[in-house]
């Protein structure tokens, strides 16, 4: 599943592509991706008209900026967004199609079908799920490492749990969480309540400064990952223990090791995270 890093590369990408682009119509051959409104011709309809001004993120989902509406959208495990002039055949499985004034069109493609659409009156889309569901992104300002440190000392569960919960902070992953425990030295398994103030400090530090590196290489691709003009991230290239199992760590050679965490894959230097 993209993470924070891969949508806010598809983001900036996507946004030099469709900006000012305004919307003359809308084809949707899988319903299901749309969530709001449940009326697909009112979503449509709703649609034609408008002109994209902007592109927001908030943790993983896309806010598409419109004249009257906001566009949140999520990506899920293999959604993609490309654009495209209109006579180019449709790919399989393409299921979102807004097609431009100017002959252009952005096409939204998922294998799995998982992605979701949801339609809000601009000024609503905070408010109401799925977005009013998310803590603080890791970027904004209320990611506040004393409430950050409050949810987590407050939790019996494991620190590797605590982060991926999306309600707690919005847009880490699988990935960036093995990675930013790894530079905390903090072992995934830790209880919540068990860390201590300097511990929940490097964790908060440690999760800003991995992003911001991935967004910088342009996010992770371990299987079909791409932005929005068909390039791959290069980030997998500076990962210390997602995907290293049985390799030496870079920091004290140690062997890798893939454990179980919460029904979770997860990687781990037990030397380096005691």
């Amino acid at each position: 599943m993209p993470e924070l890093p891969e949508v806010e590369t598809v983001r900036k990408t996507l946004l030099h592509l469709v900006k000012n682009k305004e919307i003359n119509d809308v084809q949707v051959y899988w319903d299901n991706i749309i969530k709001k409104p449940a009326q697909q011709e009112i979503f449509k309809q709703s649609l034609i008209g408008q002109t994209i001004h902007d592109i927001r993120r908030k943790g993983k989902f896309l806010l598409f900026d419109l004249n009257d509406y906001v566009l949140v959208s999520h990506l899920r495990m293999e959604g993609k967004y490309g654009v495209f002039p209109s006579s180019t055949p449709l790919l399989k499985h393409t299921h979102v199609v807004f097609a431009f004034t100017d002959g252009e069109e952005l096409r939204y493609n998922d294998v799995r079908k998982f992605g979701t659409m949801h339609l809000f009156k601009k000024g609503e889309e905070a408010a109401d799920k799925p977005l009013s569901l998310l803590g603080p992104d890791p970027f904004e300002d209320d990611f506040d490492l004393s409430i950050f440190q409050s949810k987590i000392q407050k939790s019996e569960r494991s620190i590797k749990a605590i982060l991926l919960d999306q309600s707690v902070i919005a847009g880490l992953g699988n990935i960036y969480v093995d990675e930013t425990l790894f530079k905390a030295g903090v072992h995934p398994e830790r209880r919540g309540s068990s860390l201590t103030e300097k511990d929940i400090s490097k964790i908060h530090h440690a999760a800003v400064d991995t992003l911001l590196l991935a967004i910088e290489q342009g996010g992770t691709t371990i299987r079909s990952y791409v932005n929005s003009q068909g390039q791959i991230g290069m980030f997998q290239q500076e990962l210390f223990v997602y995907g290293q199992h049985n390799e030496p760590c870079k920091k004290c050679g140690s062997p890798i090791a893939k454990i179980k965490v919460g029904g979770r894959g997860t990687h781990v230097c037990t030397t380096c995270q005691k």
